[in-house]
């Protein structure tokens, strides 16, 4: 039996992509033709008068700019004359008033800050290189002079886009100073960028010394990625240059010596007379386009929207496995095993999900069953062991007592079986411990609480403090020869609780208190604060636990982060 050839040759798509790309190239080849026979004439006058507009606009708008920072550099030469309490002022106002004022400073003839009026924002104390003053030009002309666009080099963490203004001053004790007043530059920035000639062409700024004072598409100028033809521009006058397929247009500034320069092309401005060329091409390219259309709507109802369809979905399965509802997408056959594929597989995954996070429950349960029996047992042994010594000594009121708190402590310890308990609870938890450890110690060492009552209301992990304590007293304190300290805080920090227990005991090295947290110390040592850590980790995330800062001879702060929780705010797993 033979086996069935497979047809050769080209899809049907393929075949009308060539047939319609074939006729408007066709088609847009004939018309360029006669485009260019009818209006090449004309192609040079407009791209010209275009250009003349742009670079007009543009230089009406620096001038009233530059004329706008003259007359606040004379206001503020007015206010320098007054006394320097109400020249202070002024400045402050003016600076605190004028969005565009940024700041106004003052030195002496060696370039020595004296003065400086920043409004909102500090001065660096130490500054690497001040771009607003030049000495150089302000001794050569004596009057006031505009300086290039630069970043703002004086303010603290604010670097805004300037020009700077300078000019000898007098004040009213005679000195004779230099001010100078840094002006945004970014609202001249922002109308250049936005001045277009045609679809690429803009205009940019130049000074008289063939220097690049702002271009909109200055990061491709800086990084070499374009280049302009600055030197051709320098000894050019003002008026238009036709260079290669580009009309500068040029026009200085009488008041600033910058030059404003519009860049054109030629093959951008012809837009108005093509509708004569349209009107021969309109039936060639209408057929061209109907075929197109009516190509594109069929396929795309046969094939792209189906599939697209099913794309979509895939997304949506991707960001939300677990909630995702398939419905089936319609289409060709093929495309209807795809979608009925895929929707088998979504089932298939959001069980295994389900799955997976029944497990990982489970896991956890058993975790927290695990650390809590290893608190209680560690806790009883030492808490029975003072009462033990208390009795031998015959000190039964003082033993009764510590019966009595230890009794309240398991009390709030069992908690009903539940993990999270009220920070009220946990407070008085720590203070029966406190006291039991106290009446063992024999009075060596003191304890106080600094808590908000506002933390009270908020829940948390029980039997939380109480190793965190008894590691202060057994390994912080009762080495000591003087008397001990112990003081617990509870604090609000936004959306944390902070607990805090601090010693004044004999402290730990950095290496130590690492090893507390991670277990790799090998021995016992910090077991009830691993334990306590772990739990806050297990009930809400990694971002919250415990912190320790030591300082040997010094002290140790053991720093508890945790989330605020009100009643019934967490569910019990």
């Amino acid at each position: 039996m033979k086996k069935k050839k497979t047809q050769a040759g080209y899809s049907l798509s393929v075949i009308m992509t060539v047939l319609v790309v074939g006729i408007v190239l066709a088609a847009f080849a004939a018309g360029f033709l006669v485009f260019v026979a009818v209006y090449n004439s004309s192609m040079r006058n407009n791209t010209i008068t275009a250009s003349e507009q742009a670079v007009v606009q543009v230089t009406n708008t620096v001038s009233d700019y530059t004329k706008n920072m003259r007359e606040l550099m004379e206001l503020i030469q007015g206010y320098y004359r007054d006394s320097p309490d109400s020249r202070n002022t002024a400045i402050d106002t003016l600076i605190l008033t004028r969005n565009d004022t940024v700041l106004v400073t003052c030195y002496d003839e060696t370039g020595t800050l004296l003065e400086s009026w920043s409004g909102r924002h500090g001065i660096k104390e130490q500054v690497f290189k001040n771009l607003s003053l030049n000495l150089n030009v302000a001794a050569e002309d004596g009057k006031m002079t505009i300086s290039k666009p630069h970043v703002e080099t004086l303010l603290a963490d604010y670097y805004p886009w300037v020009v700077s203004i300078q000019q000898p001053m007098t004040a009213a004790d005679g000195s004779r100073n230099l001010v100078v007043m840094d002006i945004r530059f970014s609202q001249i920035a922002d109308y250049v960028d936005e001045v277009g000639i045609g679809q690429h062409g803009y205009c940019f700024i130049m000074d008289g010394e063939g220097d690049m004072v702002y271009h909109p598409q200055q990061q491709l100028i800086f990084s070499g990625l374009k280049e302009e033809r600055l030197e051709l521009l320098q000894n050019s006058p003002d008026g238009y240059l036709e260079y290669s397929d580009v009309i500068y247009t040029i026009k200085t500034m009488a008041d600033s010596g910058w030059r404003v320069v519009g860049v054109s092309y030629v093959d951008e401005l012809i837009t108005r007379r093509v509708r004569n060329v349209a009107v021969l091409l309109l039936g060639l390219l209408l057929l061209v386009l109907f075929t197109a259309v009516c190509s594109s709507l069929v396929f795309s109802r046969m094939i792209s929207k189906p599939v697209k369809n099913l794309i979509k979905a895939m997304g949506e399965f991707e960001g939300n496995a677990s909630d995702f509802t398939y419905h089936p997408v319609e289409g060709s056959r093929e495309i209807g095993a795809l979608s009925q594929s895929f929707g088998h597989m979504v089932v298939r995954i959001q069980q295994l999900m389900e799955k997976v996070r029944e497990e990982e429950i489970t896991l956890r349960k058993a975790e927290l069953r695990a650390l809590q029996a290893q608190i209680n047992p560690h806790f009883l042994y030492n808490t029975l062991d003072s009462i033990g010594w208390m009795c031998e000594e015959e000190r039964t009121r003082e033993a009764v007592e510590m019966v009595n708190a230890l009794a309240k402590l398991f009390r709030i310890s069992i908690s009903r079986g539940h993990e999270i308990i009220s920070v009220e609870k946990e407070l008085e938890h720590a203070r029966s411990y406190l006291k039991i450890e106290k009446f063992r110690y024999k009075e060596q060492f003191s304890y106080s609480f600094d808590v908000d009552e506002e933390c009270l209301k908020y829940y948390c992990n029980k039997i939380t403090l109480q190793p965190i304590i008894e590691n202060a007293i057994y390994h912080g304190l009762d080495r000591m020869v003087d008397e001990g300290e112990i003081r617990i805080s509870v604090k609000s920090r936004e959306n944390n609780l902070i607990f805090m227990v601090e010693d004044n005991g004999i402290g730990m090295t950095k290496e130590q208190c690492r090893e507390i947290l991670e277990g790799t110390s090998g021995d016992k040592t910090g077991i009830g604060i691993r334990n306590v850590n772990n739990r806050i980790k297990i009930y809400f995330g990694e971002e919250y636990g415990i912190r320790i800062d030591s300082e040997l001879d010094e002290g140790t702060k053991v720093i508890i982060t945790m989330p605020k929780i009100g009643e019934g705010g967490y569910e019990e797993r």
